[in-house]
């Protein structure tokens, strides 16, 4: 069985809307402004790369990050491996050629069973609302989050406002760097 990783960067109260200086939001690219850049606390994004065996992303994020990841040299390991894409509406014709194979995913359904297929880790990246989805079916396994120390106020959230059982995390690493951004990776109890 595969381990499904969400994996984000978060302010505070808990949005991901914009991090890296997508338009739209009020306060787009918030992990850069006005927070000082310690090479330590991105640690866990590199490690990333190393130990996902393929990438899971929304519609959305597919659409924002296919025509521009492919040409940065700094996502070697993401560029090469296979991808996901959730999306009900994403047409095979839509892919981009020149980012690895690409399979498209109809259903949560669809997610829960390549989670049953033989293979390593798959990492969800940007995708709010696919994470939301996925959290709330039960289908994340591991949580790997940048905290970032601002409250943003609105945005799109990780998790999602649904009235569901509670769930435990268990805390397999954390740490806090100079510039108040904490790492924090849970697993989640079954």
């Amino acid at each position: 069985m595969r381990t499904l990783i969400a994996t984000a960067f978060v302010s505070l109260d808990g949005v991901v809307e914009a991090p890296g200086g997508e338009p739209g939001h009020r306060s787009s690219g918030w992990t850069f402004k006005d927070i000082e850049f310690d090479e330590a606390a991105y640690e866990l994004k590199g490690r990333e790369q190393e130990e996902a065996t393929a990438m899971m992303m929304g519609r959305v994020s597919y659409e924002a990050f296919a025509p521009v990841w492919p040409t940065l040299d700094y996502f070697p390991q993401y560029n090469v491996m296979p991808k996901y894409v959730v999306s009900r509406t994403l047409k095979d014709d839509q892919l981009v050629g020149n980012w690895g194979d690409t399979t498209i995913l109809r259903s949560l359904d669809d997610v829960a069973a390549l989670k049953e297929t033989e293979g390593g880790p798959i990492s969800i990246h940007g995708s709010a609302t696919l994470n939301r989805n996925l959290s709330d079916a039960g289908l994340i396994d591991r949580y790997h989050l940048l905290v970032f120390p601002v409250l943003l106020g609105a945005g799109k959230r990780l998790f999602s406002a649904t009235d569901k059982d509670k769930q435990m995390l268990k805390v397999v690493e954390s740490e806090t760097y100079a510039n108040g951004i904490q790492k924090l990776v849970y697993d989640v109890v079954r």
